[in-house]
């Protein structure tokens, strides 16, 4: 008679791939996030949420569990969302998160016993926790050779990515550019923004899907940690040569047509290239001194490369370059807009970021420390600061912004002579230089007469005497004998 019985390995249920399971976990929850909070007001969605990720976290770390520990994390879990039912508002919103963060720790953390401990846990969960994402999918698919190939290049071009979003922003040739290709097409329909959200949920989430913990790291190590897992040797050298490469574009069109006047196309006007890009171009200065501390750490294998050194001197070069122009853009807009406490301002911290990066090259080629660094940049800012005390800016303002109006030069706009009254009595000289004072515009006459009394109860006791004041004071005597004469 024929066994009709199948062996026992062929009845056994085939085990489950447990990243599979936490992946797709990580993406029901981020399309949950996005039904609850995209363009939406948050309230109970919170609490709905929390309650949701703390059951998928549960299942998916099953394993780990400390079973005798479910009822005080649960009690933990529900104290913690009672603010935000009740109403959310940041307070209730911290308490949601650290409700979440203790109830996993003290559910799969074995160590998770003193405050330290708690507080480390915490940090690690929220802060260092996210960037394993990138590191776990790319293992997940469990082809070292691939694997290592495609890990090296996600910082390159994802920061490419920012960094061509931003120039973009910034410069509206290569705006335009984008929106020819056929790539801006196919993804007509798609939404940066929403993208953005769902990598930041993702992020946020995967840690909360996989929970694992290291054991007492050091505050001062975790950088390091998070910058030898990221920014291998191998990673930084593809950026610098992408970085290179992009920046070399928005470097050739600025020194064409910034620099060299030449003709833009007939639908980009020059002052829309001259005007548009000033504070995106700082922003993307930024991120690349911060890129460069962070890949060519002291000690680190990159520092060290003879390959990646001139990439990097090339890429500052092109930053400190990329400064000058934003520079350059912003004296074009204060040329026609005229200045304000805000540009003037603008002005000073695109010198301090031009400085910032002309001492990293110099850290790097002289191998000093990033202590040496951060004094010579805190020197670089209480100079800069202690100048900026001795300098009277309202009255630079003012002398300027009259000095250059429409009444004037006959090009540009009117000067605002609203807001020069109300930079106070140290625009008085440069509000007597306006022509329409000359015209017998009394409206004018009776609000500077007015900020000269003014200027003169405020100083009337010797204990409010400056050597400012008392130039202004020396100032105004002179005029009033010249209009007494």
């Amino acid at each position: 008679m024929m066994n009709l019985a199948q062996p026992e390995s062929a009845i056994a249920p085939a085990r489950i791939n447990i990243h599979v399971v936490r992946v797709a976990a990580a993406i029901g929850l981020a399309a949950l996030a996005d039904w609850l909070f995209y363009d939406e007001y948050a309230g109970l969605s919170v609490v709905i949420f929390a309650i949701v990720l703390a059951a998928v976290s549960l299942a998916t770390n099953i394993d780990a569990i400390d079973r005798r520990r479910l009822l005080p994390a649960g009690l933990i879990l529900i104290t913690g969302l009672v603010p935000a039912v009740e109403n959310l508002n940041a307070l209730s919103l911290a308490f949601v998160l650290v409700a979440l963060g203790v109830a996993a720790a003290m559910l799969t953390n074995h160590g998770f016993d003193s405050l330290a401990d708690r507080w480390r846990a915490l940090r690690e969960l929220y802060l260092f926790a996210p960037f394993r994402l990138a590191r776990d999918a790319v293992g997940a698919l469990n082809l070292p050779g691939i694997s290592s190939g495609f890990a090296v290049w996600i910082v390159p071009v994802l920061m490419s990515c920012i960094f061509l979003g931003l120039f973009a922003s910034a410069n509206p040739l290569i705006a335009k550019w984008l929106s020819a290709a056929s790539l801006a097409k196919m993804t007509a329909n798609l939404s940066l923004p929403r993208i953005l959200f769902w990598l930041l949920a993702i992020s946020l989430i995967w840690p909360f899907v996989y929970l694992r913990w290291r054991r007492r790291p050091a505050v001062a190590d975790a950088p390091a940690v998070v910058a030898t897992e990221f920014l291998s040797t191998a990673t930084v050298l593809r950026s610098l040569i992408l970085f290179n490469l992009l920046f070399a574009v928005q470097t050739v069109l600025d020194v064409v047509y910034l620099w060299g006047d030449a003709a833009l196309p007939p639908d980009i006007t020059y002052a829309s290239y001259a005007h548009r890009g000033a504070y995106p171009l700082i922003l993307t200065a930024l991120l690349a001194a911060g890129f460069v501390l962070v890949a060519m750490r002291p000690g680190g294998p990159a520092e060290q490369s003879k390959v990646i050194r001139p990439l990097v001197y090339l890429w500052v070069a092109q930053n400190v370059m990329m400064v000058i122009s934003s520079i350059l853009r912003l004296d074009l807009y204060v040329q026609t807009y005229l200045l304000t406490y805000w540009r003037v301002a603008a002005f000073i911290w695109m010198l301090l970021v031009a400085t910032g990066l002309v001492l990293i090259v110099t850290r790097i080629a002289l191998q000093r420390s990033n202590g040496w660094l951060i004094r010579l940049n805190l020197l670089a800012v209480v100079l800069t600061l202690y100048a900026c005390s001795l300098s009277n800016f309202v009255a630079i303002i003012a002398d300027y912004n009259v000095g250059h109006s429409r009444e004037v030069t006959g090009k540009g706009v009117n000067a605002d002579v609203n807001y020069l009254f109300s930079l106070g009595p140290q625009a008085l000289p440069g509000i007597n230089k306006s022509p329409r004072l000359r015209e017998g515009d009394w409206t004018l006459v009776a609000s500077r007469d007015s900020l000269v009394d003014r200027f003169r109860r405020e100083t009337a006791s010797w204990r409010a005497w400056s050597l400012r004041g008392w130039r202004l004071r020396q100032y105004l005597d002179e005029q009033g004998k010249r209009a007494a004469g």
